[in-house]
């Protein structure tokens, strides 16, 4: 019988190298072991989501309880601990003693059992403290406190602090911490009878599904099974697409005989809800690797009013200046806003990483700008809730690049632009209020916040060029 927890261990070894984002390593590693029993699967994930997701909490009690600091230590002892303190922390139905004698075995299995009276001096602290863990001074460190209640770079928090407010910042870190279930869309040319018996069909093979409160045609799914069983997925019924990336295409306003130049379009999502709408989509990215993510998609949802090309966003291209009704941007970003689903994003993340991005932002925005014909749309997105890459770039583009900020007023759900005042106005009675836009570029854009929201972080932005 596999251990589980050396599975665990090993995908936390492999993360530390850098050899793939925790979503996808996590994917392949479950499908490799596909074989194990459901409640195994589900001890590897979690146990695998909750360390990398709670690191910065995790390091700092090891830090405090151990003599050697996490740094300094072997990777393999790191990782074994880190997940070790997951467990004693996190989950009830493990038993202490358990978790402390299957590290201790790990690590003599694994070659270090000179270090196994470390490694059980260590936990067993953390176990014998565990209702009383040692935090941050709320009052001399709030940043700190709160990196370290809520598992985020402190960086990061200070940087949200003096965006938002401390009250923004808490919920929102909340927010980023709850469970972000798959969302699928169903065709928008199903109707309302055939969307209830796919619906049917699937919560027969043991799928929950909880329709969106912004729009009919999304669902989010529980489900513990391989996605592509579920009724529906062969005859192209549905796709995994997120509640935020369909408003985005909404904020197009898209109508019939269309054609929309989707910039940075892989996996396809919003390039294959466009062409549900439009009369021609050409759907474009920078390599074929995500290129034929977008023609995988668009055959099997039977979609043939779309174009895929490889193409270079950066790369301005003549042949289609001033000839696009609608080009989407949802231009390459920093991630913030999805740590819910990809949690390790946030150590990939620094202060000269998002300069790095928001010089790449403004490429592919000066290249792209020109496709909008005049008196058509420019759709800007992000998954991110960084203000240097959305609110600075709707500067940009109404200043130095002459479009129109159009508002959202009318073509997004009511309920939604209700939570963006809501914010707007926790924002203006704590002095922290957007100060940087003028009243037509807030009214052009949104930023969705999790713990606001019921979405991921996003941020969409609605603009017209003027008329010759």
């Amino acid at each position: 019988m596999e251990n589980i927890r050396e599975i665990v261990l090993d995908t936390l070894l492999a993360l530390e190298r850098e050899e793939q984002y925790s979503n996808q390593l996590l994917k392949a590693v479950l499908d490799k072991y596909d074989y194990l029993e459901l409640r195994d699967k589900s001890f590897i994930k979690r146990v695998t989501e909750g360390t990398v997701e709670r690191q910065p909490e995790l390091d700092y009690y090891l830090n405090h309880y151990s003599s050697v600091p996490v740094k300094k230590m072997k990777p393999l002892i790191r990782c074994l601990l880190r997940m070790s303190v997951y467990q004693l922390l996190y989950m009830d139905t493990v038993p202490d003693s358990a978790v402390c004698n299957e590290a201790c075995k790990l690590a003599v299995k694994r070659k270090f059992g000179n270090l196994r009276g470390f490694v059980n001096g260590v936990l067993r602290n953390v176990s014998r403290n565990k209702d009383n863990l040692p935090l941050p001074d709320e009052r001399t460190e709030p940043g700190a406190r709160l990196s370290v209640e809520y598992s985020m770079p402190e960086w990061l928090v200070e940087r949200w602090l003096d965006e938002y407010g401390r009250e923004i910042t808490v919920t929102l870190l909340k927010g980023l911490l709850e469970i972000h279930p798959v969302s699928l869309r169903f065709r928008t040319d199903l109707s309302e009878e055939e969307r209830k018996a796919l619906r049917r069909r699937m919560e027969e093979k043991g799928a929950v599904l909880h329709q969106s409160v912004y729009l009919p045609y999304l669902y989010t799914l529980e489900y513990g099974g391989n996605l592509t069983e579920l009724p529906g997925f062969e005859e192209g019924q549905w796709i995994v697409q997120d509640v935020s990336s369909a408003l985005a295409v909404e904020a197009a306003k898209i109508t019939e005989g269309d054609f929309v130049l989707d910039a940075c379009a892989a996996p396809g999502g919003k390039s294959l809800l466009a062409a549900e709408k439009a009369g021609k989509v050409l759907s474009r990215d920078v390599s074929e690797q995500k290129v034929d993510l977008i023609r995988e998609n668009a055959a099997r949802m039977r979609t043939e009013n779309i174009e895929m090309q490889v193409w270079d966003a950066t790369q301005p291209d003549k042949a289609y200046m001033g000839k696009a009704d609608v080009v989407l941007l949802d231009v390459p970003c920093s991630g913030l806003g999805i740590l819910g689903k990809k949690r390790d994003i946030k150590y990939h993340v620094n202060p000269e990483r998002l300069e790095s991005l928001k010089r790449l932002q403004r490429e592919i925005v000066q290249s792209c700008a020109g496709y909008v014909r005049p008196g058509g749309t420019l759709l800007y997105s992000t998954c991110t809730i960084d203000r240097d890459e959305n609110e600075e770039m709707v500067r940009f583009l109404a200043e130095e690049m002459g479009f129109l900020p159009d508002s959202l007023e009318g073509i997004l759900p009511e309920s939604l632009m209700e939570k963006k005042k809501e914010v707007a106005a926790i924002r203006k009675a704590t002095g922290k209020e957007n100060v940087g836009l003028i009243d037509a570029e807030e009214k052009a854009c949104i930023q969705l916040l999790p713990g606001y929201m019921e979405a991921d972080g996003f941020f969409i932005a609605r603009f017209v060029r003027p008329e010759e």
